[in-house]
């Protein structure tokens, strides 16, 4: 076994026996339901008042009851709340190791730091496109259980990939998010991160930056700002890729190079 197999092996474990795996899926599972919710309240809006429920606001936030509508909004939940839960799961990898004392035990260890962070970076990865796709695949049960109409092959496939875009744009950022966890050597300085480019994106979108701050891109792609891609042109999806590679490289930058002695 080599040392990253090794490394990524124990980064599995660790989640495999953590809470925050169920934690985030039940936060992300949240979006199809809300949705499911707003399909029936527009399918009969009589009955809904009749419930108490405001037909009204689901109106002005979905539309209409179908499935356009639907994925619609679960692809503003992956870009707005992709943010939040992707930033929960990197902050638990780097920042658990700051908070548990354990990350002079891990820098012992005869792998390097590179290989440490990498493994790191995999698992986020791949954590985070499997919660993508359990919010798809959860829609498509609460969209088929509600009986919304507009089903086509043709449109899943398309709000599948708008889905995936979504959080494939918003992945990048969380390289900025390993490198406030490890500088600051624990949970709270990147969530405040978090919380910070979260008011600085709806702050440029509002005054019709987004398209050049790479952490308003996604909500923009998602259709959260208006219609799908309207504003996203060549340059965003380059401003997202550059900051990713600013943060990753700091991030290596950092492991490799700070002073490690608490």
């Amino acid at each position: 076994m080599t040392n990253f197999t090794s490394a990524l092996w124990a980064e599995t474990l660790k989640m495999m026996r953590s809470k925050i795996p169920l934690f985030t899926a039940l936060g992300f599972s949240m979006a199809p339901l809300a949705g499911g919710l707003f399909m029936i309240i527009l399918k009969d809006p009589e009955a809904a008042k009749s419930m108490g429920l405001i037909s009204a606001k689901a109106q002005l936030m979905v539309g209409v009851a179908d499935w356009t509508a639907f994925f619609g909004l679960i692809t503003q939940a992956v870009a707005a709340g992709g943010l939040i839960l992707f930033s929960i799961i990197t902050i638990w990898i780097f920042g658990r190791e700051f908070s548990d004392h354990t990350v002079k035990e891990l820098l012992a260890l005869p792998t390097s730091r590179e290989t440490i962070v990498t493994a790191k970076f995999v698992v986020i990865l791949v954590w985070s496109f499997a919660m993508t796709l359990f919010i798809f695949g959860v829609g498509l049960v609460v969209g088929t259980l509600v009986v919304i109409p507009g089903w086509s092959a043709e449109l899943i496939g398309t709000s599948f990939m708008n889905i995936l875009g979504s959080a494939a744009l918003t992945l990048p950022l969380m390289s900025l998010v390993a490198l406030v966890a490890s500088a600051g050597r624990g949970y709270m300085p990147p969530f405040g991160w978090t919380i910070f480019t979260m008011v600085l994106a709806n702050i440029a979108a509002v005054m019709g930056w987004g398209d050049w701050f790479p952490w308003a891109i996604p909500g923009i792609f998602s259709g959260a700002a208006g219609p799908q891609s309207s504003q996203i042109e060549l340059h965003s999806y380059m401003i997202v890729i550059i900051a990713g590679i600013i943060g990753l490289f700091a991030t290596y930058y950092w492991w490799r190079n700070a002073d490690q002695t608490r």
